[in-house]
């Protein structure tokens, strides 16, 4: 058993998303200029870098700078301008990737700890030890380092911090080290630039001899008369066939990492530092996140026998993602890593708004995506295990007061949320457990193949995650997706039954005058009205009392 607590690593790609990170649970973060850092689309200035450290340090959390670029002769100049200017607010650790940069910080600054980035490519105790007797008190591990790897170089390097990725992208090239973009659309990955060339959509192509090119459809009538072999030059003769169907294939895209399921593994062994990918994800994005991994972290040190990632793997699915795959921490990866048919980043749940300002008497929003009336607006609170539900009937403006059915996300859109609408609520509490900055959510309609997808990863993580390998399960629900995928249906629909301001999701929302008054939830509302303050009927138990409520209905 580790007698240290791992701490809570989170991205922050500017000052919001810091605060959020913060706020919501981080025990650190990591942030770095554009110019200095792998991120060309970071929002930190010199200044707000200083500013972020600061912020951290006054909430008694760390920050880790970003120095991991690979050093061209024009970088050279530059460093000592940013060495001279962070080391006044004293970094908790630069994260360093080029050895001639790691040289320079040790001699110009020699106080800053030293972190060895994932772009270094460390896989083994031996590389571990090497840094260490640099002078690195840090190594950030290669992603593709199995789970008994880590537990070894655990084992083998006691006196030197390690850190893991637990959450986030993952690159099909070795640690991120991608030419891919470079090549194909002349955008640099490896300074955060790239283009995803791995996500694109590939499909077989072929060239007739007048010169013009056609798809190549394969399907069940034609299939035996095609065969692709390919042949690689020091073996001729030797041919090995390419598959592939009508549909196309994201033959390079994988799964988003995701260690949630194996998490207690890593505390046990005592890895000091997890984290989590994702500097130019949504600030929505690093709030539910950082604070399903707190929760998490925080539940297996009170109670590390009877810990379960059910709740908080339920939680990261409300985040859009690729579908999620433990990736290396068995070993060697398999196609439950991967993602041939579809390459959206999908989730039941949408970034509504965030919590902008907390007056006398309301709430100020700042609408992140559009809301009509009707919707169900989850406040997640950064204090507070417990969320709280309001349905929205209309939306009155911040300024002016205009009452409008609809309104659409942008960074002026604010919206007045009166503490009257929480009916159910202590609003002295409510004040103080959701300041400023708490983030939104409210259910995401989508299409088939949108839930289909959403249904096959949860398929593919089972089974990923129990070391099942039924393909016969898999085949079926990959069938199921390629079919709906192939039907391009376009309607939308949500997960609950409520549509606009008809129907009801059962849970007993604040404001909400169906659950409220109408007789068919009198039974939900009897068992609701015995629970503790805030805490709401879980989905099961709320389509359990509806459905009694409509047998009753149905007899009388």
């Amino acid at each position: 058993m580790a007698t240290k607590r791992s701490e809570l690593l989170m991205p922050a790609g500017n000052l919001r998303k810091l605060k959020m990170a913060i706020l919501y649970g981080a025990d650190a973060v990591y942030l770095g200029t554009p110019d200095m850092s792998l991120r060309t689309k970071s929002q930190f200035s010199l200044e707000d870098v200083i500013e972020g450290v600061e912020f951290c340090h006054a909430h008694g959390k760390r920050a880790y700078l970003t120095l991991n670029l690979f050093s061209h002769n024009k970088d050279v100049p530059k460093l000592e301008e940013y060495i001279d200017t962070v080391r006044t607010v004293k970094p908790d650790g630069l994260i360093i990737a080029d050895p001639g940069v790691f040289q320079f910080v040790k001699e110009r600054a020699p106080e800053l700890p030293l972190h060895i980035s994932t772009q270094s490519n460390v896989s083994s105790w031996l590389s571990v030890n090497f840094w260490q007797a640099q002078g690195a008190e840090l190594c950030v591990l290669a992603r593709e380092v199995s789970f008994l790897e880590l537990s070894e170089i655990r084992q083998k390097c006691p006196n030197i911090k390690l850190e893991a990725f637990v959450h986030g992208a993952m690159c099909m090239t070795y640690s991120g080290r991608c030419l891919l973009s470079n090549f194909m659309s002349e955008r640099g990955a490896n300074q955060g630039n790239c283009a995803n060339s791995c996500r694109w959509n590939y499909k077989v192509r072929m060239r007739l001899k007048d010169g013009t090119v056609q798809a190549l459809d394969i399907n069940e009538d034609n299939a035996e008369m095609f065969e692709f072999l390919l042949e690689e030059g020091c073996r001729p003769g030797e041919l090995m066939p390419i598959e592939e169907d009508g549909r196309g294939s994201y033959i390079l895209n994988s799964r988003d990492l995701c260690i949630m399921p194996k998490l207690d593994d890593y505390l046990r062994i005592g890895v000091d530092s997890l984290k989590v990918e994702g500097r130019g994800k949504s600030e929505y994005y690093v709030a539910i996140v950082a604070r399903a991994y707190r929760m998490a972290i925080d539940d297996y040190y009170a109670d590390p026998e009877n810990w379960s990632p059910h709740k908080y793997m339920r939680e990261l699915e409300s985040v859009g993602n690729r579908g999620y795959t433990l990736a290396f921490h068995d070993g060697r990866l398999t196609n439950y890593s991967h993602d041939y048919e579809q390459t959206e980043a999908l989730a039941q749940w949408e970034y509504a708004g965030v919590v902008s300002e907390v007056r006398d008497d309301a709430f100020i929003v700042t609408v992140k995506n559009k809301l009509e009336a009707g919707e169900v607006l989850d406040f997640i609170s950064p204090i507070n295990r417990q969320t709280v539900l309001l349905r929205a009937y209309n939306f009155e403006m911040a300024e002016g007061g205009e009452i409008k059915e609809t309104v659409h996300g942008s960074t002026k859109t604010n919206i007045r949320i009166p503490f009257s609408l929480f009916d159910h609520e202590n609003i002295s509490e409510l004040k103080a457990l959701f300041p400023a900055f708490t983030v939104m959510r409210k259910e995401r309609a989508l299409t088939e193949e949108q839930w289909a997808r959403i249904k096959f990863d949860k398929v593919v993580q089972k089974l990923e995650i129990s070391g099942n390998r039924s393909e016969k399960t898999y085949d079926k629900s990959r069938d199921k997706l390629a079919q709906t995928v192939s039907d391009s249906l376009t309607d939308r629909r949500h997960k609950t039954n409520r549509v606009g301001v008809e129907g009801c999701c059962g849970k007993g929302c604040n404001g909400c005058l169906i659950f409220w008054q109408d007789d068919l939830y009198a039974r939900a509302r009897e068992a609701l009205l015995k629970r503790k303050q805030g805490e709401q009927l879980s989905n099961a138990e709320a389509k359990e009392l509806k459905d009694a409520s409509l047998t009753l209905a149905a007899g009388e």
